[in-house]
């Protein structure tokens, strides 16, 4: 993959210069940004996308430092890697990070452990005093309309409905309590592995209320999926470890995160397969049907 050399030179040669000498180069992810497994341990992050709409490694350093907060409490998260500054570090124009490797497990996680997990996130990045900034995949995601405008990725009347639902999404979630969040709390963000369900990607970390990060991780089971069973447990395993949830925070959490996925959907996917346009049109139709 010849497009893949130079950031993988990037990669191995930062661990390099950190006295880490790769013995493999595993590509684990080659998306937006390539994962690779270097060492035994050693798994570095780089950021391949360097002309999508988001620039800039400010994004990169919250991440580091909510993982950082995060693990050093004992939180259910793939921790950066301890040999490293955990950076972010640049090198030859990449954007990159170091985290620790951890074996996933094929069992599916349950919701009750993905309730806990997530209460368990959420009461530690409580103290977390990193400047952070509010409702931010929302607003962005608002920005990002205007640019899928005048690329023609959607039709008008699709933009205008974007458009409202995040603006009354918004509207609703600013008047709730605000805390750092996971910010993109998917089951893709999610491992079992041989030390527990854990939480990675925090990219999209921000300061919100909780029930952004709740309904993005109940919306595929609760709505594409109609798996009320793991949603419900979910939500009930949160109360039980002690977490608050007001419904109707939760419901404009679930208008917000269909939005935005679908706002996200010609970055993310550019060529989608049927299976990819299928559920986006399952959340524009979702979308209109629940104004928030």
């Amino acid at each position: 993959m010849p497009d893949l050399d130079l950031p993988i030179r990037a990669a191995t040669e930062t661990a390099a210069a950190h006295g880490i000498v790769p013995d493999r180069c595993e590509i684990l992810q080659n998306g937006n940004t390539l994962v690779l497994r270097l060492t035994e341990s050693l798994v570095a992050r780089v950021v391949t996308d360097r002309d999508g709409p988001r620039q800039g490694g400010e994004w990169f350093a919250r991440e580091n430092a909510v993982a950082l907060h995060l693990a050093t409490r004992g939180a259910p998260v793939i921790p950066v890697h301890p040999e490293l500054p955990p950076g972010p570090h640049e090198h030859l124009g990449y954007t990159l990070n170091f985290w620790q490797f951890v074996t996933r497990i094929d069992a599916e996680p349950e919701a009750a452990a993905i309730g806990r997990t997530l209460h368990a996130c959420h009461q530690l990045l409580r103290d977390f005093t990193g400047p952070l900034p509010a409702l931010a995949i929302l607003t962005e995601s608002l920005q990002l309309l205007e640019t899928l405008a005048t690329r023609g990725a959607f039709p008008g009347s699709t933009l205008q409905l974007l458009n409202d639902r995040l603006v009354s999404s918004l509207a609703v979630l600013e008047n709730f309590p605000r805390q750092p969040l996971h910010g993109d709390a998917h089951m893709g963000n999610l491992m079992n592995t041989r030390d527990g369900l854990l939480w990675t990607d925090w990219e999209d970390t921000f300061s919100g209320p909780v029930e952004w990060d709740l309904g993005s991780i109940i919306w595929n089971a609760r709505n594409l999926d109609g798996d009320h069973a793991t949603a419900d447990g979910i939500l009930d395993a949160y109360r039980a470890a002690g977490g608050k949830i007001d419904p109707t925070a939760l419901q404009a959490g679930m208008v917000a995160r269909a939005a935005v996925m679908s706002a996200w959907y010609p970055v993310l996917y550019p060529d989608p397969d049927p299976e990819r346009r299928r559920k986006l049109q399952f959340r524009l139709d979702w979308l209109e049907a629940n104004p928030g």
